[in-house]
């Protein structure tokens, strides 16, 4: 079994640290978010000059790539319309969840207690049922800031607030306009979400209906994969483990080795399954509002740099992560600074701590 040495050697040190959440949730770093963010909004001026240029810039693609979220194809244009993310509840009372099994892609972000949450992101597909939606923390404005798309979340402390008002973040809270209320799960895990709903909203408040550029540089012929991985293995905390097992097709997601599934509006089931994992390591720190009101949370660095890994099609090659603002996409890279190349399809990111394991065979 490979694992990630680096994050080997992290956890061993992890393991002395206490935490207010759990004994393996402890962060390497304590930073309020004010101090943080000094350094994520460094270049938004930039914008403002940007917008003086009229020179375009038209990039060739290769056959059956298209200019998406995930580089497939969409349908009645529905590939050149805005991306719409949704905040999805991992708690084990909110499974299974809906609108995975068609999201064209999707972010697992560390929450308190060692839980994780998604933002499932839609741009090709539309779901009415999407859920159960939950509350919004910093890492998330950071990720989706730079899509320029609108973000569904149940609500959020005021100091949060601020944080996504200052990053410029689309957001939409819970007003009982895109969201309702369902009766088979206690609250706070049965709040849902409509997108066609959300792209209604998002007119309304006058938001651009564009497409963002691709998350990543997809291509017919991918970077070459280096180890076999066709199980992935995930050690976020003292949760359960998540496994990723390739079944020749797609990789099946498991909560160690209970299948993980999804169910729809019309109570069909099946098991969440993606094309392609990417693993984006970045600093884990607790983050706290400037003036010390509210509850902290765990966050995760995703500015500068960090190692990165791909799995698809049963193998994996390591890469870099690096973007100098949350204004800008995170590119993959590889040891010359040069884009790595994916295959297109549905993909599964992973902000993932740099001290904890991820481990493949």
């Amino acid at each position: 079994m490979k694992s990630s040495s680096k994050a080997l050697v992290a956890v061993l040190a992890l393991a002395t640290i206490a935490t207010a959440c759990s004994a393996s949730d402890a962060a390497d770093t304590t930073t309020t978010f004010a101090e943080l963010s000094t350094t994520t909004e460094a270049t938004t001026s930039t914008t403002t000059t940007s917008t003086t240029t009229t020179t375009t810039t038209t990039t060739t693609l290769p056959p059956g790539i298209e200019p998406t979220v995930n580089g497939l194809p969409g349908e009645g244009g529905t590939g050149e319309r805005r991306i719409v993310g949704v905040k999805i509840d991992n708690h084990p009372e909110a499974r299974p969840q809906s609108g995975l099994e068609i999201a064209d892609a999707a972010y697992e972000v560390i929450v308190e207690g060692g839980l994780t949450r998604f933002i499932a992101l839609f741009q090709q597909s539309d779901s009415e049922y999407v859920g159960p939606n939950r509350s919004g923390r910093p890492t998330d404005s950071a990720l989706m800031t730079a899509l320029e798309a609108p973000l569904q979340i149940s609500g959020a402390q005021p100091w949060v607030k601020n944080v996504f008002r200052s990053d410029g973040t689309l957001v939409v809270y819970d007003v009982g306009v895109t969201t309702f209320r369902m009766g088979h799960r206690a609250a706070p895990h049965n709040l849902y979400a409509s997108t066609p709903a959300i792209r209604e909203y998002a007119d309304d408040q006058g938001w651009a209906d564009e497409a963002p550029p691709p998350l990543f540089v997809y291509g017919s012929e991918p970077t070459a994969a280096t180890e076999e991985a066709e199980t992935v293995t995930f050690d976020w905390s003292d949760q359960p483990n998540v496994v990723w097992s390739w079944d020749g097709e797609q990789y099946l997601r498991f909560n160690e080795t209970t299948p993980h599934e999804w169910v729809d509006q019309d109570d069909n089931t099946g098991q969440v399954a993606f094309d392609t994992l990417i693993v984006i390591k970045g600093t884990r720190y607790t983050a706290s509002a400037p003036t010390g009101a509210g509850s902290s949370v765990p966050a995760i660095k995703t500015t500068g740099s960090g190692e990165a890994l791909v799995f698809y099609a049963g193998g994996m090659f390591e890469a870099n992560w690096e973007r100098e603002s949350v204004h800008d996409l995170i590119r993959l890279v590889d040891d010359t600074g040069n884009d790595v190349v994916l295959p297109s399809g549905r993909a599964w990111i992973n902000v993932f701590p740099d001290n904890r394991t991820v481990a493949w065979e």
